[in-house]
């Protein structure tokens, strides 16, 4: 294999003359220059990683930033780490992985990367001002409060809330329950989980549709407890919209111990990926973590090669059903409400 000394010694120079043309950091005269250039055409020779890296002022690497904390479901998150993995690969960029809850100190330990995407985006993220500062190009899987400056892509969780309810109220539905993410998501301020749940609000509102919504913890024994409480506190429920896929599960097992059938007595409806809803047969709004993941990638490779895409890009919300049941609901609570 033809190594950077044997273009030196090909062409007359030094080896360091030779990495000085290749990252042109150093001033060359301009015929040392054409005898470098010619020697590695002849030899045929090819710069390793390292090399390519300086001469294209890249690392080549990207940095994800995903802390890995209380109320983070990691199924779901690797999901969208294989994806942008997969998608920067297909350009020749290889995935740092930040997982320590550091917000913009871990940024700025990294700050060395080419570029940078950030995931369970707040709605006040302190983060947002570092990645200001740093002047490298970003790219948000999620979205704050104000999206003015950056760029940022997700689904629309606020539609999605909203679209749950359109489509149990559509079916007769009139009290609809709502299990979200763990207390600590909404105390953070996370972007996703607010949204959903203030869509659902809306949506209830101005569907005219009673409805409670609480947050579902993971930890052992809590979803008995919330799905009992949820129950007393709408006694009538006949729908449930859940926003935690790592309960998802539970809950349903939850509303079958209490006597509730799902989905004759209790429609259910996920914000969940489709395998999950699959296997439990509820209908869902599908999470689209490789979609969104591949996006994320590639707006970001638009903003390296000098392109400016659009602050804020949402895909909007798919709900499939799955229980295919068109029959009225006959139950103690509600008649003629159907799934």
């Amino acid at each position: 294999m033809v190594t950077i000394v044997d273009v030196a010694k090909h062409a007359g120079v030094a080896p360091s003359t030779v990495s000085y043309v290749l990252s042109g950091r150093r001033p060359v005269s301009a015929g040392t220059r054409v005898r470098v250039k010619e020697s590695i055409q002849q030899l045929g020779y090819r710069p390793h990683v390292g090399a390519r890296a300086l001469v294209s002022g890249r690392a080549n690497v990207l940095a994800l930033a995903l802390p890995l904390r209380e109320g983070v479901h990691l199924p779901v998150v690797m999901r969208f780490v294989t994806s942008v993995a997969t998608a920067a690969r297909a350009h020749g960029m290889d995935v740092l992985l930040v997982t320590a809850d550091q917000g913009a100190a871990g940024l700025r330990r990294v700050a060395g990367v080419d570029g940078f995407l950030v995931m369970d985006v707040g709605m006040d993220d302190d983060r947002v001002p570092i990645l200001r500062d740093l002047g490298k190009p970003a790219v948000l899987l999620g979205h704050p409060a104000t999206v003015k400056g950056l760029t940022c892509v997700d689904l629309d969780f606020e539609a999605a809330g909203a679209r749950c309810v359109d489509h149990l109220a559509g079916l007769g539905h009139r009290n609809i329950g709502f299990l979200g993410a763990p207390s600590v998501v909404y105390t953070r301020n996370t972007g996703f989980a607010q949204r959903t749940l203030t869509g659902f609000s809306a949506a209830a509102m101005r569907r005219g549709v009673t409805s409670t919504a609480l947050p579902a913890e993971q930890r052992h024994g809590s979803v008995r407890a919330v799905v009992s409480t949820l129950l007393r506190e709408l006694p009538r429920m006949t729908a449930l919209v859940v926003h935690n896929e790592a309960v998802l599960g539970r809950v349903v097992e939850c509303l079958r111990a209490e006597g509730r059938r799902v989905p004759e007595d209790v429609a259910v409806v996920a914000i969940c990926p489709d395998e999950l809803a699959e296997r439990l047969r509820v209908t869902s709004v599908q999470l689209p973590a490789e979609v969104l993941g591949r996006h994320a990638v590639e707006l970001l490779m638009a903003k390296l090669a000098g392109h400016e895409p659009p602050s804020l890009t949402l895909l909007p919300p798919k709900l499939l059903s799955r229980t295919g049941a068109k029959n009225g609901i006959q139950n103690n609570f509600a008649t003629n409400a159907v799934e």
